[in-house]
């Protein structure tokens, strides 16, 4: 995935994309049921997450 965003470490260019699932995912706060695979944008010179964010956002509305 090439960006227009660069590395504050390293100054690469080259940003790479990838998804923890599993026991990494997030939990809204106060439920148990409901998570998220947590997505990362990741340097991929000297391995530096940049960008971290959930993948499916509306889980984490109050209701």
């Amino acid at each position: 995935m090439e960006s227009k965003e660069k590395c504050p470490e390293c100054g690469c260019k080259e940003i790479g994309r990838g998804k923890m699932s599993g026991y990494a995912c997030m939990v809204p706060e106060g439920r148990v049921f409901v998570s998220s695979a947590l997505i990362a944008e990741v340097c991929t010179d000297c391995g530096l997450i940049l960008r971290l964010k959930v993948e499916k956002p509306h889980k984490f509305k109050r209701k």
